[in-house]
């Protein structure tokens, strides 16, 4: 029987040592596989006898008042190595931390607390649960995003928004904080947005500085001294490099129709003049038979006009020759 057990059989059965008043606590837990979780004991080690740790009725984790003996897992029960070491005991206050925590994990946890004058019990109903599916979002530069964890909020409800394991952002009650320190204000100066009804968290103007992991922790206080972590919810976000900010894109967008409008209009100043010049070696004058080819689409009858006045000038001019032949066949007459 080991030092611990004869203590506390010691305290229990020597009359007149202390009176015997037992504090009893239940606290639900609930936490994600692969997280860790501390279960605190609110008590300073060196203002106790002893604190002893349990899990399942097996103890697996124990500290003396005065740090002369500390033990977990195997060496405080002698039993197979559960834990593998992911159990860590703090020793200024006694309370365990359980390091990447598995589903075979969940369970009771007890805690007593032996001091000269009373005795505290405190149980612990850990639930191990896996993760929500991760949700992965992608936007353009620029663009706005609001990430919905798609629950109804409590009022006993406390949400919180990490960013690569940063707080950013925190809902109590009807209560809200946005960076309450300098780093988070200088990355998203006044960028982001919180719903209190819905708790999502949006982000307007995104930069690809922003990518990274969002997580929201929900915490439901259901009893004065009973907390419990309901759900975590992660979110992927990626913002897309446009190479460009949207307003140079749409400057640039209406500078390039501008353009555009403008050799459109030149295209067709220039067809319209080239269309009405003369061409080399050309008269002025529209040839009427061209003229009638084009306007019927069709070949059209070739006799001159004989009303034309160009071609009458014509017949009335006449070469020297000419005018002798007919006057000698007048003569002749």
């Amino acid at each position: 029987m080991d030092y611990f057990l004869l203590f506390t059989l010691w305290l229990f059965f020597v009359p007149g040592v202390f009176s015997v008043i037992t504090a009893r606590v239940t606290v639900s837990v609930s936490v994600m596989k692969g997280d860790s979780v501390t279960l605190y004991t609110n008590v300073k080690t060196t203002q106790q006898e002893e604190i002893l740790w349990y899990f399942n009725d097996t103890r697996i984790a124990a500290i003396a008042g005065d740090l002369s003996r500390i033990c977990t897992d195997v060496q405080c029960n002698e039993d197979t190595e559960r834990f593998r070491d992911r159990l860590n005991l703090e020793n200024q206050t006694g309370s365990l931390t359980i390091k990447n925590i598995q589903t075979a994990d969940t369970g009771v946890y007890q805690l007593k607390i032996f001091s000269r004058s009373s005795i505290r019990e405190t149980t612990f109903s850990v639930t191990v649960d896996v993760p929500d599916k991760v949700k992965t979002i992608s936007v353009k530069e620029g663009e706005s995003v609001t990430f919905d964890p798609g629950v109804i909020k409590t009022t006993n409800y406390v949400m919180r928004w990490y960013f690569n394991d940063s707080l950013i952002a925190e809902i109590t009650g009807d209560q809200s904080k946005i960076c309450t320190d300098d780093q988070c204000k200088e990355r998203f100066r006044d960028r982001l947005k919180l719903n209190n009804q819905t708790g999502s968290l949006t982000i307007t103007d995104t930069r690809t500085t922003d990518s990274g992991d969002y997580k929201l922790l929900i915490i439901s206080r259901i009893l004065q001294n009973s907390v419990s972590i309901t759900s975590l919810k992660t979110f992927i976000f990626t913002v897309i490099d446009s190479g460009l900010s949207s307003a140079a894109v749409a400057g640039i967008c209406v500078g390039v129709a501008v353009v555009l409008l403008f050799v459109a209009a030149a295209a067709a100043v220039g067809v319209i003049y080239y269309r009405k010049r003369p061409q080399a070696g050309q008269s002025i004058q529209t040839d009427p038979i061209a003229q009638s080819s084009d306007q019927s689409g069709r070949l059209q009858d070739s006799s001159p006009n004989l009303s034309d006045p160009v071609l009458k000038h014509n017949i009335n001019v006449m070469s020297p020759d000419e005018d002798e032949t007919e006057a000698a066949s007048e003569t002749s007459l």
